[in-house]
């Protein structure tokens, strides 16, 4: 059963049509990216699962059908903007607001302490919010989204203001959580992360679906004939059947010649003494995919 599943949904705010015809699922046990340009109504559509919005017209359906306040204590969010009260004490702040999902104080305290080691702020929990640092306050917020163990967990923009190594204590709880089987939505500008935690992604622009599948189904679809290679020694001037040589990162990207085919490029390369560590497909990241498709779309839209 789909943990989340809309059909054809819309919402209009005066002369903007934010979201249109919109259809998606979202499976227990994966991490579905949510991706867009800024106003494409990534977070109208996250607004409208969580009830907060109406759809003008289609359907949601969470946790097997329509949104109650029961199920919006088996939901756990964490919005873009910081959402904990400044003035009070951390622990305090973060036991409150696990209360309003349902946890008895004794229960929240216990749990609350475990994910405050975890994430090394146990020993700041008698300061101010207020007096935290940006990316304190971050795992903070995110600890408030997971303490009450929700079935749906939607994250808009996880790693804000955290440095390399909290990046991937967030990583690596988010992966656990998939792995329990939870459903997670992540809305992220971020596409290297979306690249290594998302199992399928759905990309909106203007409110519509453009690109929806697995991160390999997708990329197989803007597959190039291009080959990257890493060699260990240097490589000839000219390859047959290479039109073009273009070095990136240490690696060599082949811009093949129309009617050139891989296996024999291998072969040229073997033939004149190249050894090689890597020799497989160009396949482009997500994020060029990204700009690539949306700038179409605007392209398009000019005409």
């Amino acid at each position: 059963m789909s943990i989340i599943e809309t059909v054809n949904i819309s919402k209009r705010f005066g002369d903007v049509q934010a979201v249109e015809n919109l259809s998606f699922e979202v499976q227990p046990g994966e991490i579905f990216g949510l991706l867009g340009p800024n106003g494409a109504g990534k977070t109208t559509s996250i607004r409208m699962i969580l009830d907060i919005f109406k759809p003008d017209k289609g359907e949601i359906r969470v946790l097997g059908g329509p949104m109650t306040d029961e199920k919006k204590n088996r939901i756990g969010y964490l919005p873009e903007e910081r959402g904990l009260y400044q003035e009070i004490p951390l622990e305090r702040c973060l036991i409150f607001l696990a209360a309003l999902k349902g946890m008895e104080e004794g229960l929240a305290s216990s749990k609350l302490k475990d994910y405050m080691e975890h994430f090394d702020l146990y020993q700041y929990r008698d300061k101010k919010v207020k007096e935290l640092s940006k990316g304190m306050q971050q795992k903070a917020q995110l600890i408030t989204t997971l303490v009450h163990d929700p079935e749906l967990i939607i994250i808009d923009e996880p790693f804000t203001s955290l440095d390399p190594v909290n990046t991937e204590m967030v990583k690596d709880m988010l992966q656990s959580k998939r792995d329990e089987g939870k459903a997670i939505i992540m809305s992220t500008h971020q596409m290297n992360q979306v690249e290594e935690l998302c199992d399928r992604i759905l990309l909106i622009d203007h409110g519509h679906r453009v690109l929806y599948g697995t991160l390999q189904e997708i990329q197989k679809d803007f597959a190039s004939q291009d080959i990257m290679v890493t060699p260990l020694s240097s490589l000839p001037d000219a390859i047959e059947g290479v039109r073009e040589i273009r070095k990136t990162n240490g690696r060599f990207r082949l811009v093949l010649d129309e009617m050139a085919k891989p296996n024999l490029i291998l072969k040229n390369l073997i033939n004149s003494g190249v050894e090689l560590t890597e020799f497989e497909n160009a396949v482009p990241p997500l994020n060029e995919i990204f700009i690539k498709f949306v700038k179409e779309l605007e392209g398009e839209e000019d005409d």
